[in-house]
Parts: C-alpha cells; structure tokens; sequence
C-alpha cells in the first residue's frame, strides 16, 4: 500500500484537479506560506485535504493561504472546514509578485512575495561563494564516479563551511542514528554513497548565506525532489526508481543555481541516460513527472491535470504528496535555520 492510502483513503478519480501548494517568501526572502491553488473540479481533493489528519499539523507550523477570489467561490461548508483548520482567507493587496532579477523588495502594503525572482539569473558570485560552489560540485561528482573515501575527504577539508553544514545535517537527519558522526569517513560509511548524494545536493542550494535566493531555491527543489519521489512510489516504481526521480528533481535545479546551461553542469556527473533524458528532456516517466512538478510550481492547475491523467495519478495523490513534501521542506528549512545561529 502506498504511504497515502496507509493513512487516508484515498479518491481515485482521474478528473479531479489536484490543489496546488505554492510557496510565498516572507519579508526574509525566506519560505513563510502556502497559498492554495486550484480549480473548480479540485473541490475533491479540496476536502480530502482539508480531512486529512496530517493537514492540520502543517497548517498549525506553516501559514496556508486562501486568495479571497478562490475562497469566494467555494461552497460555504468547504470553506468554513478550510478555515476551522486554520487557513486564512487574504485578499490580493497582501501578495506581492516580483520576476526581477534584482533582490526584491517587499512592499509595506504587502505581506506576501510571489514570483519567480529565485530563478532568475545570480548576480556575480564573490569568490568565497563561487568557490564553495565549485567545490561542491566537484565533491558530488566524486561521489557519484564512487571514488575513495579519501578523495571525497580531501575536497570536504578545503571549505570549512560546507563541512559543517554537511555533518550537522547527516547528524541530525541521519535516520535515527544513535551514535554521532565526527568524521567524514564515519559519515560516507554509515549513510552510504545514496544518502550522501542527497544531502550534497541539498548543501548545493542551502549552505549559501551569500546567496537572497537560497532559501527559497532549497525549498523548491526540496518540495520538487520530494513529490516526484513519493509519486514514482505511487505509480509502482521500486527503490531504484524512486532514488532516481528524487535526483532528478534536485539535479534540475542545478542550472538555475549556478546561471549555466543545465545539460552542461550535469555531464561531468556521469549521470545514467535514464536520468539524463528525464531532466533535459522530460522523457520517461520520471522526465513526465519532472514536467508535471514545473506545472505545479507554475500555478498550472490544467496542465498538471492533464498529466497525472497520463500518468494515472489521482489529483488526491498529487495533492498528498505535495502536503508531505513540504512537511520535510519545513524539517529542513528549521535544520538549516539552526545551523546558521550556532
């Protein structure tokens, strides 16, 4: 059984839309709501949303948001559970909508930023920013050629940062562990080279203080990484599926992080064909996924439909695993947000 219907019985009507989380940033340019998307035949997995006993838990750590013109046309009762759960209905002069490439400035009138201002372009990267970025790479791409331990040791000691971000997180998100991880060998040993590719990647987009855009990056990529993930779970595929459009998802940032042609940042990673045509081609059924997520992320409630359709998803499944997805965003956001203060 999937992690969906474990919990909550789950519709399995094709034509329902989904509803859509979408993420606003707070005067910090950091992730600070969710804002409700969707369309009439998303009353479905509206109220299955809004039933649904982990709803009520993300609201309560996390601000949802209903646009007043959506929350109009609800049917009272919808609405009156949506805001019992905790929603707020907020009017439209409270979202501000930046696609700059200049950091943003959030009006006082406003409360809410929106827009696609972290994927534009970054400006000129100091050279302690572009040097760790490098080395990042450089050490994700070790990883995944499987070199020695030693190589991959080599390169962490050259920026302390990102060393101390990468045990701080292993440490207190290493499943359970119950022994703590001092060295970079114990950390390779014990996670394993997958796990490890996963947290490299998220230092790629978090460990930069440097960077306006960072916080909201990671929380995108997370979100995407993550739903693509439990979906390929959803629709049969195994372990190694799953890993792989949970790659997928991180790698198809890579090229907005560093304001390069993606497919060339990712040929020195030596990535599977499998992986490759999925994220510069959207081919296979991790590569639909992929497109599916960009839908989502752009508010394309239609769209979104149409492919999970094809995919034979439910708009409940895709609705659910938004909703787990952005609880893990949140268990990151408060790891890094605790690092940076220690």
């Amino acid at each position: 059984m999937s992690f969906q219907t474990k919990r909550f019985k789950v519709s399995m009507n094709f034509t329902s839309s989904p509803v859509l989380l979408h993420l606003l940033a707070d005067r910090k340019l950091a992730p600070g709501a969710a804002l409700l998307v969707f369309d009439a035949p998303a009353q479905d997995a509206l109220s299955l949303l809004v039933a649904h006993p982990a709803f009520a838990a993300f609201v309560a750590e996390f601000p949802c948001l209903l646009g007043s013109e959506q929350a109009s046309g609800l049917p009272p009762e919808l609405l009156a559970d949506l805001q019992a759960a905790g929603c707020r209905v907020t009017d439209a002069a409270a979202f501000h909508r930046s696609d700059t490439a200049l950091k943003p400035v959030l009006p006082t009138s406003a409360l809410w930023l929106d827009g696609d201002w972290p994927l534009a372009p970054p400006q000129r990267p100091t050279g302690t920013q572009s040097a760790s970025r490098v080395l990042a790479l450089k050490l994700l791409q070790l990883v995944m050629a499987d070199a020695e331990t030693r190589d991959i040791e080599a390169v962490l000691r050259q920026d302390p940062t990102l060393s101390y971000h990468l045990l701080r997180l292993v440490n207190s998100l290493g499943m359970g562990m119950t022994r703590r991880i001092t060295s970079f060998s114990q950390a390779i040993l014990i996670l394993g080279r997958k796990q490890l590719q996963r947290w490299l990647n998220l230092m790629l987009f978090a460990a930069r203080s440097d960077d306006y855009r960072a916080p909201m990056l990671l929380a995108r990529v997370v979100v995407r990484a993550r739903t693509m993930e439990l979906l390929t779970k959803e629709i049969g595929l195994d372990l190694a599926g799953q890993d792989l459009a949970f790659m997928a998802g991180m790698f198809s940032m890579l090229g907005i992080l560093f304001g390069m042609s993606l497919a060339e940042l990712i040929r020195p990673l030596q990535l599977s064909d499998v992986l490759v045509d999925a994220i510069i081609d959207h081919q296979g059924e991790i590569g639909r996924l992929l497109q599916l997520l960009e839908y989502a992320e752009q508010s394309d409630a239609a769209s979104a439909t149409d492919l999970l359709a094809g995919l034979r998803l439910t708009a409940a499944q895709f609705t659910f695993a938004s909703l787990e997805a952005c609880q893990w965003m949140l268990g990151i956001a408060r790891e890094m947000k605790g690092s940076d203060h220690d």
